[in-house]
């Protein structure tokens, strides 16, 4: 059994971000990295819109960069996944996935939220090469360009309504023979004459060499007059909600009805003393590096701050 100061779940630009402050700020700190070492932006090709990055950057580099400068601070990164936690009593324990188990003082969740997906084989073929989740991440690169987003929620109008400034035509591809968002958003889709909704779609595949050039749908699929055909695209959106990766903590944790864990006002504090959580993981509205890297940085101080107290 092994105790630290300040634990912190999670590495992507709130983790790391997170232990930069802790490490400076002299509290011993443990980070395990998860099963994505770097969260989300790992699989993001180039990060043009975090500050400081005037030709932009890969997102694997700039996790890279993030990594070692927590590392520069002290902090002791590890790999691995933590199974369980109990947060009843402080100090908190928790066990890693090789049976290592941890006692600590504070604790920061930083699991970030998985991205959903259709499920298809295509997706994980054309990863970064025309397949995105995430329109204000990706977007720029479809300037003038077709591209569908896949969903029928806020999320899916909003992202579709993004992605009609910057590119030629959006397909709005929507399961149902309705949309889900509220009407204000429908409206501003219907009323865009750059989006053109496809109601009763369903995506089944993809398809071009080195990168997306079309997608396979089909139209009221079951249906007697089920029709397949292809449209041609340069890009896939996929708008069809996150989970949250805070399953492990939800014992203790207040959360939303999705599983976002509810923080206090603008603290990054929980409803358990000395457990805060940061990043995509109690943030289903904004989702960006660097709010989340923010958060982060508000985790640390509020951990130094506790054990100060």
């Amino acid at each position: 059994m092994e105790t630290t100061k300040c634990l912190i779940i999670g590495s992507g630009p709130a983790g790391y971000t997170a232990a930069i402050y802790t490490g400076r700020a002299n509290i011993p700190t443990i980070l395990y990295e998860g099963l994505q070492p770097g969260g989300q932006l790992t699989i993001t090709t180039e990060i043009e819109n975090f500050p400081g990055y005037p030709q932009g950057i890969s997102g694997p580099e700039m996790m890279d960069d993030l990594r070692l400068q927590a590392e520069r601070f002290g902090a002791s990164l590890r790999s691995g996944i933590i199974t369980k936690a109990d947060l009843s009593q402080r100090p908190f324990h928790v066990t890693v996935d090789d049976g290592t188990e941890i006692v600590a003082d504070t604790i920061i969740i930083a699991t970030g939220a998985s991205a959903k997906y259709l499920g298809l084989d295509d997706e994980k073929k054309y990863a970064g090469m025309g397949v995105s989740a995430c329109a204000t991440c990706d977007g720029f690169f479809y300037r003038k360009k077709v591209v569908a987003v896949v969903g029928g929620g806020d999320t899916a109008c909003e992202e579709a309504s993004y992605l009609a400034g910057l590119a030629s035509k959006v397909y709005l591809i929507v399961r149902k023979n309705y949309l889900r968002a509220s009407q204000i958003m429908q409206d501003r889709v219907m009323q865009n004459p750059k989006i053109e909704v496809l109601f009763e779609h369903n995506v089944t595949g993809l398809f071009g060499d080195g990168g997306v050039e079309g997608a396979h749908v089909v139209r009221r699929k079951g249906e007697a007059d089920e029709q397949h055909y292809d449209i041609a695209i340069d890009g896939l959106f996929l708008a069809i909600g996150h989970n949250p990766n805070s399953e492990i903590f939800r014992e203790y944790l207040d959360t939303d009805e999705t599983g976002y864990i509810i923080t206090q006002g603008a603290s990054p504090a929980t409803n358990v003393p000395g457990v805060y959580a940061a990043g995509d993981v109690a943030d289903p509205r904004y989702r960006q590096a660097i709010v989340a890297a923010g958060s982060g940085c508000k985790a640390a101080l509020e951990v130094e701050k506790f054990l100060a107290e």
